[in-house]
């Protein structure tokens, strides 16, 4: 074992016509059978794409690659950070910033002027039948508006959120918010209100 460690192996260029079988040829060829012989066998994945699909996008809008998005619709003036994903029939509105790993699910309108930090989880399912739902149709919708900051790793599960609200890193929004203002903890609750414009 130890002639092998530090030493690159020298393997063929993959494709997804390759097999797992030409795989493992080609592993036994590099450093010997012997040495596999106990190895379980290799099994090649079911590959799937990310990528951007079917979105309407508007004027002016910057994506930093790699994100999934798909049937979603982005505003003027928006930025979507790496690796988000922002599913179909989402809604993003003018001059929004979403922030690396933000996950925004299917029935999730945000606003306009609105901050999505990094990790931001919108939750559109609420294990109502005892486990995932499965069906959309149990699913519940989460709409945010105008001027609505999002703090990193918050959750928000399906609420109506006013315009000029913060909500602290790391809150669980389970309820609706109806009064400008910061929130935060689990479940998140007023810390002090905001002028209703900002």
């Amino acid at each position: 074992m130890s002639r092998i460690v530090g030493q690159a192996l020298r393997l063929p260029t993959l494709n997804a016509a390759t097999d797992a079988v030409a795989l493992q040829m080609s592993i036994r060829n590099e450093i010997g059978s012997a040495r596999l012989a106990s190895a379980p066998a290799v099994n090649a994945p079911r590959l799937r794409s990310i990528g951007i699909v079917d979105v309407k996008f508007g004027r002016n809008v910057t994506v930093v690659q790699p994100v999934n998005l798909y049937g979603c619709e982005i505003g003027d003036d928006t930025f979507i950070g790496p690796f988000v994903e922002i599913q179909k029939g989402a809604t993003i509105g003018k001059h929004c910033r979403i922030q690396s790993h933000a996950f925004i699910c299917e029935l999730v309108t945000i606003g306009d002027a609105c901050f999505i930090s990094h990790g931001a989880m919108f939750i559109n399912d609420l294990f109502t039948t005892g486990g995932p739902a499965g069906k959309p149709e149990l699913w519940r919708q989460t709409k945010l508006g105008n001027h609505v900051s999002i703090g990193t790793n918050a959750t928000i599960l399906p609420v109506t959120i006013c315009d000029n609200v913060v909500i602290g890193a790391g809150a669980v929004v389970t309820k609706d918010v109806a009064v400008p203002g910061i929130y935060a903890g689990n479940p998140a609750r007023l810390l002090r209100r905001l002028p209703a414009t900002l």
